[in-house]
Formats: structure tokens, sequence, C-alpha cells
């Protein structure tokens, strides 16, 4: 009874967070919500999208609304893990002693903008990806836990390849969702002229705290999803691997690796996440074939063949 009526307050909230991050951010509808359904299944984003698309304004802004402390990181060729778990400073007390004292890096916060990642070296990568994983931080013989919620979202640059270092696929499975950022249309870019120069920003109200967050986080996990829709997101997974007898012709002829059982566990969680967020108690087939693409498409490598082709994972 306790978990129904923490998932009507999250149906609820969901439209009023809509409401507020409106208030910033013009278009992008679907983006928010493949970002929402990660931050209340507990998983981590890679954003992909050219420059200037409000990337930072969009996850700094949802920091604000559900309350929550957030830290940017610019990711630099000359970035070491140390910037962003924390470091040992040797500092005096008053008696006149001296000791080493921890000082918490950027990490520690609930929501993290990992800005261009694959600008950093992958000693630098994996320290952050570490943290994704295990929501804990050691230094020395000491290990300090995470706050909770805990949501990274990382972005790329399609464009510019030059002088990067992609992250390699064990560290892109960590990801729960790759969601890629278009252009807005030709209206909406109007609008985003129009009211960012002119006027005073805009106030955002906190509409969730970090304790309801992590209520609906547990309340999600708890949601019964029927065999056949379990079923079929395991299918759906295992299609993708070109081994597979089932696996189509096409699968065969154009994929070199599928997606791992992580992606069925990831598929099932985003569609419970997408039907409470939607006031339903129990997702569907339809749920599954909506959050398939964003979890899939960055865990199936394509083969030269298709690449010769100029077919993507996407395709």
């Amino acid at each position: 009874m306790e978990n129904l009526e923490i998932l009507r307050e999250l149906n609820s909230a969901v439209s009023t967070i809509k409401k507020e991050i409106g208030k910033v951010i013009i278009g992008q509808e679907k983006v928010i919500d493949e970002i929402l359904i990660a931050l209340f299944a507990d998983g981590h984003v890679l954003l992909e999208g050219v420059p200037g698309l409000a990337k930072t304004l969009m996850v700094s802004s949802l920091a604000e609304i559900l309350d929550l402390k957030f830290s940017r990181i610019q990711f630099t060729p000359d970035l070491m893990p140390s910037d962003i778990t924390g470091t040992d400073i040797l500092s005096s007390e008053s008696s006149g002693q001296r000791k080493f004292e921890y000082i918490k890096g950027p990490v520690f916060a609930n929501i993290i903008l990992a800005d261009e990642i694959n600008r950093t070296p992958p000693k630098t990568q994996a320290a952050l990806l570490q943290a994704m994983q295990e929501k804990q931080v050691t230094a020395g013989n000491t290990t300090f836990d995470l706050q909770r919620p805990f949501l990274v979202l990382a972005t790329q640059n399609p464009i510019e390849q030059e002088g990067t270092y992609p992250l390699p696929e064990a560290q892109l499975d960590r990801f729960m969702f790759k969601i890629s950022i278009g252009y807005p249309s030709y209206a909406e870019e109007i609008t985003i002229v129009e009211t960012t120069t002119f006027g005073e920003a805009k106030k955002l109200k906190p509409v969730l705290t970090a304790e309801t967050i992590k209520q609906i986080q547990k309340s999600v996990r708890e949601i019964p999803v029927s065999s056949h829709v379990l079923e079929y997101a395991v299918k759906l997974v295992r299609s993708t691997r070109p081994n597979e007898e089932e696996s189509p012709e096409f699968i065969k002829k154009w994929v070199s690796w599928g997606a791992g059982p992580r992606a069925s566990q990831f598929i099932v969680l985003a569609a419970k996440t997408k039907a409470a967020m939607e006031g339903r108690l129990t997702p569907s087939e339809a749920d599954v074939s909506d959050v398939a693409t964003i979890v899939l498409r960055h865990r199936i490598l394509v083969s030269f063949a298709a690449q010769a082709e100029g077919l993507t994972s996407e395709d």
C-alpha cells in the first residue's frame, strides 16, 4: 500500500517537474522523459549531441527542481583521477600537529554532469566509472559512500573525434541509456532565442527531495512484471546476438557482438519506471519497445561489412 502511494506521488510529480523545467528548456520533452526514467530507475546516462543544445542547463535545472546537489566536471586530457574523487592534503591543527585530511572531489554530489567524458585518458574515465558502479570511492585505506540518489550524465560530442579516448565497450555497458539530443525545430528555436535574449532567468521551484527519490527507486524495483513482458524483453536482447540460432539473418550478417544480460535488466527496469511515471502499475510490451533503442544503441557492435555499407547500431 505504501509503494502504491509513492508511485502515485511519482505520477503527479512528473508532470510538475516537466512544467518547471519547461520554464528554461524549450522542447526536448522526449530527452527529459528518458533522463527522468534513468533517475528513477537508478541508472546512468550517456548524452550525445553537438555543442549548444543546453545539455548543461537541462541537467543543472533538473538538479535544482529535484533539490539535489549538482556537480559539473569538465573532462580534459590533463584531468587526474584525484581531480574527480578527491585527495589527501596535509593540514595543521591548533595544537601544532599535522595530519592528512581527505578533501572530497566533485563526484560527491547527487547529479554529476561529466562533460565530454571521451576527452580524458582511460585512467580518469575508469575512476568515474568505478564510482558509478560501486557507489563508493576508496582513498588509501578508507572507503567513502557516495550520496544517494547518484546519477551521472556523461556527454560526448559526436562531431570532433580527434584527440579523444573512446570509452571501451565494457565501460559503455555501465550506462543504462545512450540518449541522442537533436537540433530543435524551427518554432522551438524561435522561442529559445526570444526567451533567452530578453528578461531575467526564470526561477525554479523544488518538486521532490532526495529521500523521496530514494523511496521511488525502491518502489519501482518492486513493481511486478508479467511473464510474457519479461520473456519479450529477454528474447529481444538475445536476438541481437549473431551466434544465437533464433537471431534474424540481418543480425548475423551485420552485427559482430550483441547486447549482454545487463541490457535485459535495464530494459525491464526502464519499462517498469516508464509505466510508473505514466500512472500504470505494470509495464507492457509497448513499454519494452519504447525503451529498447536507448538501452541497446551503445551495446550492439556492427560488423566491418555493416560499416562499409554505412550502417550503424541504431539502423
